[in-house]
């Protein structure tokens, strides 16, 4: 079926000599836009076939059901965004710090931080029927996520001999990323990811000042490690 070019009905013509890997990624992509701008509920087989420029057959060749597209969709936001985190984690240098700010940053990288993947996100969170799904295929995933900001913020805690209890603190960063990104979808006037990224360190700076202020490290910081 790979060899020719396809052109669907209202889409542009779109060359179908990829690999199956790369058509399946290019109707994942398709995916997410169309559930950006249709809602989880009203994306269909069609909408993304017409979005991707190839037909309606080619979708279900690949994905076979609505379900089946939508769960893979889901598991591969998933895997960027620990992709993404891990990532920036292991780039960071050793003290906690400086995790923190690698953490945090990588939640505004422009690569996952779009309209169309954070109303994406939106979707997935916000749909009742898929929050099955979504715990299976995303409790893990959030689990690690959790589990090493704690780590990272009972460090800090010891380092910086404060009190406060640090899985409440890194579940207020938490949910102060997560409450920026909805900020950023919802709001009539919404802010960009700067000024998001500066709400997240702000937040970060409330708990430990002697490492961050509204941009990130202090300039004492930066300067100490």
């Amino acid at each position: 079926m790979d060899g020719i070019d396809d052109i669907s009905k209202d889409g542009p013509a779109t060359p179908r000599k990829l690999s199956r890997g790369a058509r399946r990624q290019q109707l994942i992509e398709a995916t997410i836009d169309t559930i950006a701008a249709r809602g989880y509920s009203r994306t269909t087989l069609t909408d993304v076939a017409r979005h991707a420029g190839l037909s309606h057959g080619l979708v279900n060749f690949h994905f076979e059901t609505k379900e089946g597209l939508l769960t893979e969709t889901l598991k591969y936001l998933a895997e960027e965004y620990r992709r993404n985190w891990t990532e920036a984690l292991a780039a960071a240098g050793p003290t906690p710090a400086e995790q923190l700010d690698a953490m945090l940053r990588s939640d505004f990288n422009p690569a996952i931080c779009t309209k169309a993947r954070l109303s994406a996100w939106c979707a997935f969170w916000g749909e009742a029927q898929c929050r099955p799904m979504y715990q299976e295929l995303c409790g893990s995933n959030d689990d690690d996520y959790n589990r090493t900001l704690e780590d990272i913020c009972t460090r800090l805690v010891a380092e910086d001999a404060r009190s406060g209890d640090p899985v409440r603190i890194a579940r207020v960063i938490r949910i102060t990323t997560e409450g920026v990104w909805l900020d950023m979808m919802t709001m009539t006037d919404p802010y960009g990811p700067e000024e998001a990224m500066r709400t997240t360190f702000t937040c970060a700076a409330a708990f430990f000042p002697e490492f961050f202020d509204e941009t990130g490290l202090t300039p004492t910081e930066k300067i100490r490690v």
